[in-house]
């Protein structure tokens, strides 16, 4: 089996030309919690498109095309930058005031314990052409061998999404929280885990 050859850059550094693949990777890894603003991942990404800090993002290239991503941010650093007319104009009204009300208010606040110098990874996806091939175990490398962050956290995963969960351990992260939320079971979860990361110097991994 040939091993795929994956690079790792930060969204900026690639540049705005990658700003509309980037963000197809986020709509279509992420669909599943956008259905109540459209099914259409080509709409979703039109209203969306605007808004990605790029420089908030790192994204795992397969012969230079956008393959997964991950977020990462610390302290009150967000990930998001959404103007309401850009959303309303590709979803409408309704659909998109609720949009822009939840991207405000569920992914733009800072995260329990938030501080400078914790490092909080988010939106860890790949795309299904690549999934099995590496993509998110490089994007996670990558991020854990940053020099300037020896701790990091992984917030609210659903328990049942084993394949992160134990890729995450892998790694090294351990649970530290579990939460439940209300109408879980109906989204087809138990609960929501959180798992946190120290290293010291001697343990971060090498950058590739």
């Amino acid at each position: 089996m040939v091993e795929t050859m994956v690079v790792v850059e930060r969204g900026d550094e690639l540049g705005e030309h990658y700003r509309r693949r980037i963000t197809e990777v986020y709509v279509r890894s992420f669909a599943e919690d956008f259905v109540a603003f459209s099914r259409d991942t080509d709409r979703l990404a039109d209203a969306f498109e605007h808004m990605l800090l790029l420089e908030r993002f790192y994204v795992a290239l397969v012969d230079g095309e956008p393959a997964g991503l991950a977020s990462l941010t610390e302290g009150d650093q967000t990930l998001f930058a959404p103007r309401w007319r850009e959303i309303r104009r590709h979803l409408g009204l309704v659909r998109g005031l609720l949009a822009y009300v939840v991207i405000r208010r569920w992914f733009m606040r800072p995260s329990e314990g938030a501080r400078a110098g914790l490092a909080e990874i988010g939106f860890v996806a790949t795309e299904p052409a690549y999934q099995g091939r590496g993509v998110a175990t490089a994007l996670l490398r990558r991020l854990l061998a940053l020099p300037e962050y020896r701790e990091y956290v992984l917030e609210d995963i659903k328990d049942t999404n084993e394949p992160a969960l134990g890729l995450y351990a892998k790694l090294g992260f351990t649970v530290y929280k579990r939460r439940t939320v209300r109408f879980a079971r109906r989204a087809g979860f138990t609960e929501l885990v959180s798992m946190k990361l120290v290293q010291d110097s001697a343990s971060q991994p090498a950058a590739g």
